[in-house]
This record gives structure tokens, sequence and C-alpha cells, in this order.
């Protein structure tokens, strides 16, 4: 089983001799890698990151873009920038801004702090685009940018923006930034973010307000850095009509404002929306284009729009910071426990006499085998819910309902091995009412925000044991003590893993492309933080070496950065103990070093009952 890897790796992943590998240099398998780290003493889920994979996207992106333009002959150039709202975190940006020195690629801005990221970090040259509501500071500081030597835009997302710009360059003089004018469509997207773009979007000027903006930009002098329109019509855009429909419109009104006097207006920004492919099944896909197709759409429609209006075919910006992060991080979680492994025949516990229908159940069991296993099956669950009922009623006791569980769990193992070489489709929903439960060394809230948030789908696969059909039906739960850290088995989209034994041996779920906004996004329910993470680059001879490992933080951070006195809570710790009638004196400093032990560790599982140690 490939678990749909042709579908959504984009060939930067392959499986060879079971494993996953890493389609790069001399193609390592991740567990492998996995288990290099692990030694060193770094236990938990893992966050890797391969920032050759930053590369081949922004590549693949600008080729896609110049091949489009040389088609049709385009006279405007294409450029770039990453949203940092993205993905804002250090081992991210800094390759990503050392990988795009060859190419116009900046990155855009929507806060303060993601400004200043922007202006330390961006190389001269490349573009900044300041996106969002500003204050009069946030302003000042596109200003000191433009006075460093970047070439910055800052986008204007109402009148008032633009009128304390007008204040600014008063009190800083030139160089100026770039001026945009955000503008807000009737044209809107399509799925969970289709918001962003339509009339009653939260951002942008309407067309009474673009032409005000003209008026004031004239009476100050200062219509020669007008240079860009800016549209987003939404995150994550799954059909292509939007998008020309939203393009028609913007590059309609990029026309009108030049022979209106913009004509220093060159640049259309269309912001970001370029979709990932999520999926791992056939016939259930999240986007019905290609790039190529995408950017030849681009590309004809800005030509055809500045032909008809007789004005300049516009430079074209785009952000697209889905595309260019998703597929560079991966996690890797740890099972700690299969909860169906209880239910083993040594824990039966059968009577001399039982209920008639546990000593049929048992009997099913025995002499089930593959041309009945389907029917046993049904009859099995028919048993289990009568037995179950009985329980309810007082006639048959605990030990009897244990071995009710035992037995019906058995008897859906032992079908499902034995089906194994078949089409597992009719037992499916049949598993759907007993799934194995695999239990994972991470936070759902923490890591895949996005899934309980928002229902978003990440492709999930072990890491080895490939070449081996798994057979269990599979639901996947987190550490946290929440009954939504689960992702439950969907007979539309199944999942099946491998029955395995974790006395044994480890067993590695990875979960891909979640590169783009999880880590920003991930939010610290149980107070679960950011996995250790760690970087993986290639040499010259495709060798690879793991770098930048950064430890989730340990618990007495973890409590720091919730506002919590450390002092005082080790203090009050210690004092505690020292007080404490219940401990002995030999036993008090032992006590005290295991606790500062603990304290100076992260939050995750390292051990958990009957397992292995993570």
């Amino acid at each position: 089983m490939d678990y749909g890897i042709k579908i959504w790796s984009k060939n930067y992943f392959k499986i060879k001799d079971g494993k996953v590998i890493i389609n790069h240099g001399k193609k390592p398998a991740i567990v492998d890698i996995v288990k290099d780290v692990r030694s060193e003493g770094y236990k938990g889920p893992l966050l890797i990151r391969f920032p050759h994979l930053i590369k081949n996207q922004i590549d693949t992106l600008f080729e896609s873009f110049e091949k489009s333009m040389k088609e049709y002959s385009y006279n405007g150039k294409f450029n770039g920038v990453f949203p940092l709202k993205v993905n804002q975190f250090p081992n991210f940006v800094i390759p990503l801004t050392e990988i795009s020195q060859g190419y116009n690629y900046g990155l855009e801005a929507g806060s303060k702090p993601e400004l200043i990221i922007a202006m330390s970090y961006t190389n001269l040259g490349s573009p900044i685009i300041v996106n969002g509501f500003k204050d009069k500071e946030m302003i000042t500081l596109g200003f000191i940018a433009a006075q460093m030597g970047h070439d910055i835009t800052i986008t204007i997302e109402g009148i008032n923006e633009l009128e304390t710009i007008l204040e600014v360059a008063k009190e800083m003089g030139s160089p100026y930034p770039n001026i945009g004018l955000r503008i807000r469509l009737h044209s809107s997207g399509i799925g969970i973010w289709a918001k962003s773009g339509g009339i009653n979007s939260k951002f942008g000027l309407t067309s009474a307000e673009l032409v005000e903006a003209m008026t004031m930009l004239k009476q100050a002098d200062m219509l020669e850095n007008f240079k860009m329109i800016h549209f987003h019509i939404g995150s994550q855009i799954s059909e292509i009509s939007p998008m020309k429909k939203a393009l028609r419109e913007a590059g309609n009104i990029y026309a009108e404002l030049y022979k209106m006097g913009a004509t220093n207006l060159n640049s259309v920004d269309l912001g970001g929306g370029l979709a990932v492919e999520y999926s791992q099944h056939k016939g259930i896909y999240e986007k019905n284009y290609t790039l190529e197709e995408f950017t030849s759409d681009v590309v004809y429609l800005l030509k055809m729009i500045a032909q008809n209006k007789k004005v300049p075919e516009p430079d074209i910006y785009i952000e697209a910071g889905r595309f260019i992060a998703a597929s560079h991080a991966i996690v890797v979680a740890p099972v700690l426990e299969l909860f169906s492994q209880e239910y083993d025949q040594k824990e039966l516990n059968l009577k001399e006499k039982n209920p008639p229908l546990i000593d049929e159940l048992y009997e099913l069991y025995k002499i089930m085998n593959e041309n009945n296993a389907i029917e046993f099956l049904h009859d099995s669950l028919d048993h289990m819910e009568s037995l179950l009922t009985l329980f309810d009623l007082g006639y048959i006791d605990l030990i009897d309902r244990s071995n009710t569980e035992i037995l019906v769990h058995l008897i859906i193992k032992k079908a499902v091995d034995l089906l194994r070489n078949k089409d597992l489709t009719d037992i499916i929903n049949i598993q759907n009412m007993i799934q194995e439960r695999y239990l994972l060394n991470f936070s759902i809230f923490q890591s895949l925000p996005d899934y309980w948030g928002l229902g978003q789908n990440f492709p999930v696969m072990p890491l080895e044991k490939l070449d081996e059909k798994p057979t269990r039906s599979a639901s996947l739960w987190d550490i946290t003590c929440d009954s939504d850290g689960e992702i439950s088995f969907d007979t539309q989209k199944p999942l099946f893993l491998h029955d395995v034994n974790l006395i044994e041996e480890d067993y590695f779920l990875c979960f891909f492309l979640v590169g783009a906004y999880q880590e920003t996004m991930g939010m610290q329910h149980n107070l679960f933080t950011h996995p250790t993470e760690l970087t993986v680059d290639f040499d010259e001879e495709g060798n690879y070496e793991i770098k930048n490992i950064i430890e989730a933080q340990n618990i007495l951070d973890i409590l720091d950065d919730m506002d919590y006195d450390i002092k005082d809570v080790e203090r009050r710790l210690k004092q505690k103990i020292e007080e404490s009638k219940k401990i002995n004196d030999d036993m008090r400093s032992y006590i005290l070093g295991k606790l500062y032990v603990f304290l100076s560790e992260n939050c995750y599982l390292k051990t958990i009952a009957g397992c292995k140690n993570d």
C-alpha cells in the first residue's frame, strides 16, 4: 500500500524496500534519520525540515511563470514574496532568504514583528510588501525600510492609512516606500476561505475609495509612488474559475487606474491561494488545476486586458505561501499504544460454565476460516450486542462481559488476517465500528491545528513496513486530555495501519505537508509545545547532515511563557516537600533531585505502561 504517495508527494518522497525515502541525494530513509536523532536522546514527536524542498518549490514557481511569459511574449516580469504569517520560524525563514537570492523573491509582512523580520532578512533589492491594518508606527517602519535601501511597498487597506502615509512622508522625507492599493473585488473565492474576497470582505478599497485615493495622491504630489494594486480571494483556492474571474476584474481596474494618470502603476499582486494537493485517496482531490494551467491563465488574461485597454503589461507578484512552505516539513509521531492489545487470548477467563452466547463466540473464533469470515464477523457483533444487553439487565457478570469483548476483538482480528490478501472494501464498514486505536506521542492541537479547526486532512503513513499489507482500520489519538484530539477512521478516506508489537519494535507515523500555518497556529493545549525540530541538509555528494536541533521546551520554560514566576514555583515545590510529614529524610533529597530533572525535560511522554521507552 502506497498511501497515495504519488498523488501528494510531487515525487519528493518515494517508497523503497518498505520504507519512505527522501528522493534527493543518496535517498535516505526517513525512519533512519529519526532513529539517528532518537539515539542522541531526543524523544517525543519530531518536526523535520528539508530546505531543498523550499528551493524546489521556488524554482518550480518561477520556471512555470517564466515559461508562460515566454509563450505569450509577455513584457512584464514575475516576482514573489513569502507571506510570513504562513511560517515565521527562523529555521524556515533564514534558509528561504538564502535559497531565493538568485530570484526577485522577498517577504510579505502583516504586523510590526513580521515587518522587522522582513527588514532584517530580506535581501536588498528583493521586494517587501506590507499588508494588513497599519498604524503610524508601522507605516514609519516602512519608511525606515525604504531609507535602508529596501524595495518596499506599503499596501493601503483604507483611506485613513493613506492619510497617515502622507503625514509620515512630510515628517520623514524621501526616499519614500512604494504605495500599493488593495482593491475590494466583487469576485470571491471558494471553500473555507471564500470570504477573503467579495464586496463584503474585510480588506480593500471600493471603487469610490480608489478614485478618492487617486485624488489624494495627486494633491500630495505622490502619485508617482503608486506602483501596485493588490487583491486576495482566499487561501487554498480549489478551483481555477474564481481566480480567473477575479483576475479579469483586477486587470481592468489596473488598466483604468493607469489611464486615469497612475502611469507609474506597474504591478499586480495576486495575493495567495495557489493550492496544495493534500489528498491521499484516488478520486478525492483538493484542486482541479495544475500549476502550469494557473500560470498560463494568469499571464494570458493580464496580457489580453493590457492589449485591449492599450496599457503596459504589469509585473506580476504572487504570495503563494502555502505552495512554497507546505512540503518542506513533516511531523513524525511515535506510536505509544494500541488499545486492542489487551484483547489477547491469554486474557480470556472462561468459566467451566459460560453463558451460551459466549460459548458460541468461542466456537466462532476457533472454526472461522476464509470462506465464513464475513458471516462470522456479523454473527459476533450481534452476539456482543445481546451480551451487553444481558449485562445491563444483570443476567451476566463482569467476567462474562470481559470475555465477550476479548472474543469479539479476537474474531475481528482473525477475520482481517484471513482476508488480508483480498479487497478490504467488504469489511471497512464493520471495522468502522471497532477500529484499532493508535495512541500517538504528539498533540493534534499543536502540530495539526488545521485538522482540528477546519477539518483539513494531511497525508499520513507509517515510515516502514510498506512492503507488508496493513490490515487494521485505524483511529489516531493524541496525548492531550481532549476528545477532539482524535483523527477518526473515515470510510470515505480509510486509513489502514499495521498490527505491531510495540514491546518489541517502534512504529512511527509521519504527517506530511505540515510546513504551512501549522507551526504558527499551533496552540499549547495542555501546555504541549512545539515539538523538537531539526533540519536535514544534503552536501554535494548527496549525504545528509542533521542540523539546527531545537528540543521542545522544558517544563520550566513553558511555565515561564505562561507568566508564572519560575523561582516562586520552585520555592513552593521545595517548601512543600521539606514540610511534608509523609516523606522521610532519606527520601527528601532523592525526590527533590527527581523533581528538578523532570522540570528540565520537555512535556512529551517518555514511557507508557507495557511499551518500549519513547
